[in-house]
């Protein structure tokens, strides 16, 4: 019992001495979690018994114990405090969901004795990693269909993040997913002529065995000899995945289907969660070192 407690105890005994009210300890408890030694107010009149804890947290200066989460913006910042706050008990957990990558230190975890007792799992430090505006706008619309303006104003609108191929970049790809992978310029070539034709409709496309096609549109009041954009099926970016972080080149699948005359466009990023994982795998492990704090992968218990 600290001494703020130990105060407060006793200016109840006095009042109870003063209104014939008893204070008794009831000690040599064993009970994991509960003190050995808690004290509790005896009415001698009418036999019963009160507990004194509202009596004496009316007098408390500080909390009892460390709780809640302090949420941190780097992972030097996550490393320092975890440090400074760390006992022999706590623990680091990476959740390497790679939407929603997170480090969670739990400091007050759970006695790692195999024995020990269970602690309240509340002080903890929370570290979201953070994405990349790029990043976050590339993997919102992965998949998702788009109009064929639509679909060339967003690539107009993310020309800096397109990203010339490496001749054995480019070989590997090729090898690997298929088709041709395209330069800069072919994109923005595409995105133009696209915006060009977005009121007219397709009249044939025809897939090449390099792996592009060719889509030929049909203008209003014109004859069939329509204009033709060939289209790659593969491009690169190169952006880095978190905020202020290195950039990494990502291959892109370009996809699009015929629907009632008219274009729906989409794009399949590659694997985008290889980037992610290892990241954080990197980062739990730089955090784990330097803490000197055990590291899992995964999300700990909510705490109650």
């Amino acid at each position: 019992m600290d001494q703020l407690s130990e105060t407060a105890v006793n200016a109840v005994a006095d009042l109870a001495k003063a209104s014939t009210t008893t204070v008794l300890r009831i000690d040599n408890l064993k009970i994991p979690g509960v003190p050995s030694e808690i004290p509790v107010l005896l009415d001698p009149n009418s036999g019963t018994v009160k507990s004194v804890k509202s009596l004496i947290e009316e007098y408390r200066e500080t909390p009892d114990r460390k709780r809640g989460t302090a949420v941190v913006n780097t992972l030097d910042s996550f490393i320092d405090l975890v440090d400074r706050h760390k006992t022999e008990h706590s623990v680091i957990f990476a959740d390497i969901d790679w939407r929603k990558p997170t480090l969670t230190a739990v400091i007050d975890y759970h006695d790692k004795a195999n024995s020990g007792v269970a602690d309240n799992g509340k002080h903890r430090v929370h570290y979201p990693f953070p994405l990349s505006e790029e990043w976050q706008t590339w993997v919102k619309f992965n998949g998702e269909p788009m109009s064929q303006s639509e679909f060339a104003e967003f690539i107009e609108d993310r020309i800096a993040e397109l990203a010339a191929p490496h001749e054995e970049e480019a070989v590997h790809w090729q090898e690997k997913l298929g088709g041709r992978v395209a330069f800069p310029n072919e994109i923005i070539t595409l995105s133009r002529g696209l915006k060009i034709n977005a009121e007219t409709r397709v009249t044939n496309q025809v897939t090449l065995a390099s792996g592009e096609a060719q889509i030929t549109f049909e203008e209003e009041h014109r004859d069939q000899n329509g204009q033709k954009l060939n289209v790659p099926s593969l491009l690169i970016i190169k952006l880095p995945p978190f905020f202020r972080g290195e950039a990494v080149r990502v291959p892109v699948r370009l996809r699009y289907r015929l629907k009632a005359g008219s274009l729906v466009w989409f794009y399949q990023l590659y694997r985008p969660d290889q980037y992610i994982t290892e990241e954080v795998e990197l980062s739990l492990t730089r955090a784990a070192a330097a803490t000197e704090v055990p590291a899992f992968q995964g999300k700990p218990e909510m705490s109650v």
